[in-house]
């Protein structure tokens, strides 16, 4: 898949952030979008012209915006090296999960496809980064992922973590010294009143996890047969 080298870091970053957020209930709204990208309503409408005059994405006013096929076609392989570059340092060159959103952040605009390609081999055809988010594929399809979240579920669920937030190392930090990372299997205990914890049993082990952090684990309940796929 080949994007336009032409398009600026800053177009390639609203069309992600438009990707992502129309993945999401609440669609990709123009205060949305401000307020995932950090800048101004104002600077977003500019923006959505741009993107319009280059069929990238498609947007009434007032009403969600949509990226074009070409436009979700950039977004994905932009996503597509982030999660590549996340897996490659943290294999490779031995960052931890915590740090390599970050970094990837600064490298995915830049790479060529054939260092696309390189790393893609070297780690043997991945299909998650280590968070557990898919790796859309060379054609621009992306796999399902899980949406519900670990807050979600009642007590007595059985569940496996498919998928943590990546934006955060604090909250990184604190759900890897708990172990809640993709794969790992996990029974909802109770929880706990007034908005308090959820306990968790994760190898024989209860875990108090923040409400806050538990709406940040993505799983599968055990018994669906997506869960074994």
């Amino acid at each position: 898949m080949t994007k336009d080298t032409t398009l600026s870091e800053t177009v390639e970053n609203h069309l992600k952030a438009i990707y992502y957020l129309s993945q999401e209930d609440e669609g990709a709204s123009n205060q949305r979008i401000a307020a995932r990208l950090g800048i101004t309503g104002a600077g977003v409408t500019k923006m959505l012209h741009t993107l319009a005059k280059h069929r990238l994405a498609t947007h009434t006013p007032y009403q969600r915006v949509h990226l074009t096929p070409l436009g979700e076609k950039v977004a994905l392989e932009l996503i597509r090296h982030h999660r590549l570059i996340e897996l490659y340092l943290m294999e490779t060159l031995g960052y931890g999960w915590e740090h390599v959103h970050a970094e990837a952040e600064r490298l995915e605009h830049h790479i060529s496809e054939e260092f696309e390609e390189s790393i893609e081999r070297i780690l043997g055809f991945p299909e998650f980064d280590p968070h557990g988010d898919p790796i859309p594929s060379r054609d621009g399809i992306m796999p399902h992922f899980a949406k519900q979240t670990l807050a979600s579920h009642p007590d007595g669920a059985e569940v496996v973590v498919r998928r943590v937030t990546d934006e955060d190392p604090e909250l990184l930090r604190y759900l890897g010294e708990r172990n809640l990372r993709p794969g790992t299997q996990a029974r909802i205990v109770a929880h706990e009143p007034f908005g308090g914890s959820i306990v968790v049993c994760i190898v024989d082990k209860d875990e108090r996890i923040s409400p806050e952090a538990a709406r940040n684990v993505f799983v599968e309940l055990i018994d669906d047969p997506a869960a074994t796929d």
